[in-house]
Formats: C-alpha cells, sequence, structure tokens
C-alpha cells in the first residue's frame, strides 16, 4: 500500500513524514522545500504478532508494511504547471491513497502559502487543481467514446456517465463523491482520475488545541463536514508531537502519551484509517520459522489470499486450516486448538477474515 501525503507549502507534509517513518526529510519554512518525493516504508503496527511470537519464538517476525510518499506542496494554478503543479500530479498518480495535510495551527513564524489559514479554502485550492487536471483527462476520454458508440451501441451508457460525472467536476465535486453504480465505479477506475484518489484529511492543530477539545474545534469541524461530503476520512493529529515522540521506546512512547492525555499515536490512528479507507485486513501465518502478518482486501478468498504468499498456493489450492487470533489466545496453544476441534478447514469460498491465523495445504 502507498500513501500519498500531500497538501499545500508549509502545512506540516514533511514533519509528519517525518514523524511517521524517522526518514528526516528536509524540513524548512519556505516553498518547495519537497522537490522530489521522500519515501519511506513503515512497519504496520500489529500486537498479535507480538503474542504469537511468544507463543512460537520465531526466527523472524514480519509485519505489514506502508510506503509513505512525501510530495511537493501544491500551489493554485499547479494543474497548469505553476510551482512543482506538473510533478506533484505525476508523482500523486502513483499512489493508492491521498493523506491531505490540512494547517489548523497559528504559527507567526511559519508562513502561509496564502497569508492567513483558512482550511476550507486550502482544501478547495488542492481539490480544484486535481479536477482541473481530471477534466482534461475525462475530455479526451468522452472524445474516444463518442467516437466508439457510433459503431458499438453497448458504450452510450458510458458514454452517458462520462457526461455526468464531467458535469459534476464542472460544478467542482470531486471524483470520489460523484455517485455512482457498480458498472460506473467500474469505468471511474479504469480512468484513474486524480480526485477519484481515497482521502485522508489529516488536520494539523497545535499541541495545545490536540490535547483539547478537538470535537470543538471550528477548523476540525469545517474539515469534518468537506469530508463527510465526499466519503473521506479525517483525523486529527499535531505532527510537532509526533516528531517529539517519533524516536521515543515503546515504553516511553505510551508514557508520554499517557501523560499528555492522549490515547493513541497519530502512526497507529493513520494505519488504522488508511485500512479501514481502503477496504484492507491482514491474515496471518504462523511457526517457528516466521511468524508474519499479510495485507489483503476485504472479500478476499482463500486461495486469492494464498496468492499473496505464492502463486503455486493459489494454483494448487487444496484447504485452508483456519482458527481466529482470539481463539488461539484463548486455547494458549495450537496443539490446545486442535485438541478442542477450534482449527477449521475451509474450501475455496471461504472469505478471510481480519486477524485469521491461517495453514494453508495446496499440491502442485
Amino acid at each position: 500500500m502507498k500513501l500519498g501525503i500531500v497538501g499545500l507549502p508549509n502545512v506540516g507534509k514533511s514533519t509528519l513524514f517525518n514523524a511517521i517513518t524517522n526518514a528526516g526529510a528536509e524540513v524548512a519554512n519556505y516553498a518547495f522545500c519537497t522537490i522530489e518525493p521522500n519515501v519511506g516504508v513503515v512497519a504496520v503496527p500489529d500486537y498479535r504478532l507480538d503474542e504469537l511470537a511468544k507463543m512460537y519464538s520465531p526466527k523472524k517476525i514480519t509485519p505489514a508494511v506502508i510506503e509513505f510518499v512525501d510530495i511537493a506542496g501544491l500551489v493554485k494554478g499547479a494543474s497548469k504547471g505553476e510551482g512543482l503543479g506538473n510533478k506533484f500530479l505525476s508523482h500523486i498518480r502513483e499512489v493508492d491513497a491521498v493523506i491531505h495535510v490540512v494547517r489548523c495551527f497559528d504559527n507567526d513564524d511559519i508562513m502561509h502559502v496564502s497569508g492567513s489559514v483558512d482550511p476550507k479554502r486550502d482544501i478547495e485550492t488542492i481539490n480544484l487543481e486535481l479536477i482541473l487536471s481530471d477534466l482534461e483527462i475525462l475530455d479526451r476520454r468522452i472524445d474516444r467514446t463518442a467516437k466508439a458508440a457510433k459503431g458499438d451501441k453497448s458504450l452510450l451508457t458510458e458514454l452517458e456517465f462520462l457526461k455526468r460525472l464531467k458535469t459534476e467536476l464542472e460544478n467542482g465535486v470531486s471524483a470520489r463523491a460523484v455517485e455512482a453504480d457498480d458498472d460506473e465505479k467500474a469505468i471511474l477506475a479504469d480512468i484513474g482520475l486524480l480526485s477519484a484518489k481515497p482521502v485522508i484529511y489529516a488536520c494539523n492543530m497545535s499541541e495545545d488545541d490536540f490535547a483539547s477539545n478537538i470535537e470543538n474545534n471550528e477548523r476540525y469541524k469545517a474539515v469534518c463536514e468537506i469530508a463527510k461530503a465526499e466519503g473521506a476520512e479525517v483525523l486529527p493529529i499535531c505532527a510537532e508531537l509526533e516528531a517529539e515522540i517519533s524516536s521515543l521506546s515503546k515504553e516511553e512512547k505510551e508514557m508520554f502519551l499517557s501523560d499528555a492525555g492522549i490515547e493513541s499515536g497519530g502512526l497507529d490512528m493513520l494505519i488504522q484509517r488508511s485500512y479501514s479507507l481502503l477496504g484492507l485486513i491482514s491474515y496471518l501465518t504462523a511457526g517457528e520459522p516466521e511468524v508474519r502478518a499479510w495485507t489483503i482486501k476485504k472479500g478476499t478468498k482463500a486461495p486469492q489470499a494464498a496468492g499473496k504468499i505464492h502463486s503455486d498456493f493459489e494454483r494448487g489450492f487444496i484447504r485452508a486450516e483456519v482458527i481466529s487470533f482470539d481463539e488461539l489466545m484463548a486455547c494458549g496453544s495450537m496443539q490446545t486448538a486442535k485438541e478442542k476441534g477450534k482449527i477449521r478447514s475451509e474450501g475455496k469460498d471461504y472469505v478471510m477474515q481480519d486477524g485469521d491465523i491461517v495453514l494453508f495445504r495446496f499440491n502442485v
């Protein structure tokens, strides 16, 4: 999974990137500090791996990973090449989802590219640039489909949807907020519009605002209204705070957050929201050689999940021996689970569940 961190210049993108990846991207108080995207790979926190490691004492523990990409700040006119617009648009096209960092803090020492802090205006600036870029792509698709429809009347339904989609975009509606049935969603996915990318709005707050009553913060509420209208996620975060705790040990981090009255670190929450947004879950494999988490889409069936490990597992799939993580923990060991009949034998139609611990049987 690749997540692109985007936003206007000086909203805290690189500070957040540094905090969650410890990659050391440059942070400076001027626009376009980030030119080429910084990339960092982060292990997905999963307490289940720790518990399985206690049970199996494996030689290797392999968590699922997420790739974060810190993309150059975008400004008004990017769709026409202003600033680093063309680079921004090409880099955002490559990610699975977007973390749109929105500045919700005041700081006279950090300039705002528009002169003031206004989350609604800032979001509209970036969304408009993505929409303008999308309209160029959509116009070309409409022209091709219209020509093809003259000889293939089955394309008239697609053409009708494309024209409706164009009208929505021209009205300032992001593609992800446009109502579409399953067939239309498939067309939308094939076009690859930037404004169709799933989005998490990360409201970057001051430490005081973040530790106080977030729900009553007017800037946060403004972002929530926008997110609700387009089916996006919202995450309040304090990039400076995340930067402070990024180098702490797990125990020190938990103590720091507890003292600050904060339930969970931003990275954990960001990954949870990302998984939810993209419809992802993890299944687990466990043994003495390795304990490992595997990321799959919700609704994935057992043979396709096995294929994540190796194509031979899918091709020669026989069955999956499955137990949920909670059931295994309740039993205390895999041997006890077998004795109690808790391990299920599932076939090709089994839909994998989050936290399934699986042994795949196959023959090729």
